[in-house]
């Protein structure tokens, strides 16, 4: 009897094999490949499991040499025989921006650069491959040279994608964690319309109408509105945490936390956790909604030997966009902010689709900032007008 859990370890192979427990989310890798979207996009709560679940989809997809069935053989998935048809068959395309936090749009597209470059190096085989022209051999080695343009970085995802399904004759998955975090750090800093304009064409390009991807994942904390980031990119699913679909995958569900509690020889325990970390609630449009608990608190709390109630998510990112906006609205949000301290409720409206630029300018675009980020619990959702409150 016992649980020992891999804090903080978000490489799913690594995570496997170290001998640690794992709360099993491989359904999520079968409803990925069900989905009828090709491009997905997750918005979640920091600390909520999406750097995990994009490594553990990578480690399926991905063609290698290596044989990782023993990674997945005793998962959920491995019952699926659709899902199998596609275990390690797939090249993919891995990037993450989940450090691109800088004062500077120069030392933030300097580091989105690197971020690039890495991505290419891991796919260097390709100028030996024979697939590639004289001009497109030139331009691939100008990206790992860090001489190229800024439109080939532009071009970057597209271009890669286009050559390792002509290598592979598969169609390529594309992973893009934390894809929002540098437009949290462009709106601190002002220089937020230069960064949307190069996210927008890496993406777009790379994920828009692309042949070439067989499905596209990306995970962050906010849906940024199609007006800026998204424009043009008109085949994205969003799974927020409104929807029912997937609601399962990010986060742990009651069950799983009753689990953990009872491999740690301690039943209830589960009281005290409901009570502290049960914060969330998924599916909030849906006649079933799932109650939810941050992973790294209820981890952080089975890997302590004394077993501590403590807010452990609080310290694990910067408030500094959350602070600057509570400090413009100023004496305005008194009474809410009371009234939710007192453990009320307020009745707000919810939007989606959120623009930066909005949150500072109107107050229901704080309130959606606030529940996407996951300061705020839903407690009850319904359709008015077209609008979530």
């Amino acid at each position: 009897m016992g649980f020992r859990p891999s804090l903080g370890n978000s490489d799913f192979r690594d995570l496997r094999r170290s001998g640690h427990d794992y709360i099993d989310k491989s359904r999520f890798i079968e409803d990925v490949i069900d989905d009828c979207g090709r491009i997905l996009l997750f918005p979640r709560p920091r600390r909520f499991g999406k750097t995990l679940n994009l490594s553990m989809l990578r480690y399926f997809y991905e063609k290698s040499d290596e044989d990782r069935t023993d990674l997945f053989s005793d998962l959920e998935v491995w019952k699926s025989e659709t899902a199998r048809a596609h275990f390690q068959r797939h090249p993919v395309l891995w990037i993450t921006f989940k450090d691109v936090k800088f004062s500077t749009y120069e030392d933030a597209l300097a580091f989105v650069r690197a971020q690039i470059r890495l991505m290419f190096q891991e796919h260097r085989k390709l100028l030996k491959s024979g697939v590639l022209e004289a001009e497109e051999r030139a331009e691939y080695e100008a990206i790992l040279n860090d001489t190229a343009t800024l439109t080939s970085y532009q071009r970057a995802l597209e271009v890669l994608s286009r050559y390792l399904a002509r290598q592979h004759g598969e169609q390529v998955v594309v992973l893009v964690d934390e894809y929002d975090t540098p437009l949290h750090a462009a709106f601190m800093h002002g220089y937020y319309d230069k960064m949307v304009e190069f996210m927008r064409a890496f993406l777009s390009g790379g994920l828009k109408d692309n042949v070439n991807v067989i499905k596209g994942v990306v995970t962050g904390i906010l849906r940024v509105s199609k007006e800026s980031i998204f424009s043009g990119l008109n085949n994205i699913e969003v799974y927020s945490m409104m929807r029912p679909r997937h609601a399962r995958s990010f986060g742990f569900t009651e069950a799983e936390v009753q689990h953990i509690c009872e491999e740690l020889g301690e039943p209830g325990h589960i009281e005290g956790l409901r009570k502290m970390y049960n914060g969330y609630v998924g599916a909030v449009l849906s006649a079933n909604p799932v109650e939810l608990y941050n992973p790294w608190s209820v981890l952080s709390f089975a890997a302590g030997e004394e077993r501590i109630l403590r807010p452990y998510w609080v310290n694990t990112s910067s408030d500094d966009l959350l602070r600057r906006l509570i400090m413009q609205k100023g004496f305005g949000l008194n009474e809410m902010m009371e009234a939710l301290l007192n453990g009320d409720s307020l009745e707000v409206r919810l939007d989606e689709n959120i623009v930066l630029r909005d949150v500072e300018l109107r107050e229901d675009a704080l309130w959606s900032f606030l529940w996407f980020a996951g300061y705020l619990k839903a407690v009850d959702a319904w359709l008015d007008d077209g609008d979530t409150r």
